[in-house]
């Protein structure tokens, strides 16, 4: 008959135990099961802190039944510069596509929100910090593009690190290409929702994100063009509390409307019933 083996774990094997079963808060520091995060779409059920959630995640809060049907899935970034910072973009276009199971970082379709048909696009940050290049410009044009031929209203939801210094200046042109689109749109006089999730920062901040017809802000989140950081080296002074955080620019007239990322949909349900007559 064998013993069972009594051997006490190593100090490795008891750093693992429950890795991937329980998760602790950022916001409140109480550890709780990582499916009730999931579960609540990373809101903290205790302290209502708001961790980041991937475009999938959005997709099922946001979506009915979670249904996306995608458009222009297969456009994927090329190489045009030939860059390399020790690492060449094509290598880290790959990794990046592995590690976020995207081939982009933003997925633009359409969909439908409470029985309404919408043309949908989401940021995913979790793909080069959702960087805008040439073909994140060239999605959300044609997202305003085929928005307004389905005479369908466009919901936006932006998390971005800005544009994608890997592209250089064709980076940089698609906040021009990106506002002109949303201004033709503009012309249908379907409504345009603009949702800025944290963080909405860079050349996206400074181009198609506060040209919403209504401009809805996640709690908390972190929006402006530089970093606060940066902005303090620069100017050799502190900052207000709370600057560049949604509230704060709320209070001064910067966004219209902020809510909980459990409330987004109804908000968005009920700014779109006012909208669309």
């Amino acid at each position: 008959m064998a013993w069972p083996d009594k051997t006490p774990p190593d100090a490795s094997e008891k750093q693992t135990l429950g890795k991937g079963v329980f998760r602790k808060c950022d916001g409140c520091d109480f550890t709780l099961p990582a499916e009730d995060l999931v579960r609540n779409f990373e809101v903290c059920p205790r302290c209502e802190h708001h961790h980041k959630l991937g475009s999938e995640g959005w997709q099922q809060l946001i979506c009915d039944h979670g249904v996306l049907d995608e458009w222009d899935e297969g456009l994927e970034p090329t190489d045009p510069l030939g860059f390399s910072d020790g690492k060449s973009y094509r290598e880290r276009i790959r990794a990046s596509q592995l590690k976020s199971g995207v081939r982009e970082g933003i997925q633009v379709g359409r969909s439908e929100l409470k029985g309404r048909p919408i043309a949908y696009g989401c940021f995913n940050f979790g793909f080069m910090g959702g960087s805008m290049g040439s073909v994140v410009g060239e999605k959300i044009t044609r997202l305003f593009e085929r928005g307004a031929a389905a005479r369908l209203p466009v919901v936006l939801l932006q998390a971005s690190g800005g544009a994608r210094m890997q592209e250089g200046i064709l980076s940089l042109m698609q906040m021009a290409k990106s506002v002109a689109a949303r201004e033709r749109y503009r012309a249908t006089g379907l409504p345009f929702i603009s949702c800025l999730l944290h963080p909405t920062t860079g050349g996206v901040a400074a181009s198609f994100a506060f040209l919403g017809d209504v401009n809805v802000a996640e709690a908390k989140a972190l929006i402006g063009f530089a970093g606060p950081r940066v902005i303090e080296s620069t100017l050799r002074q502190k900052l207000p509390r709370g600057f560049q955080r949604a509230e704060f620019l709320l209070d001064h007239g910067m966004v219209d409307m902020v809510c909980s990322r459990l409330e987004m949909k109804s908000r968005l349900a009920t700014l779109l019933g006012h909208l669309c007559q």
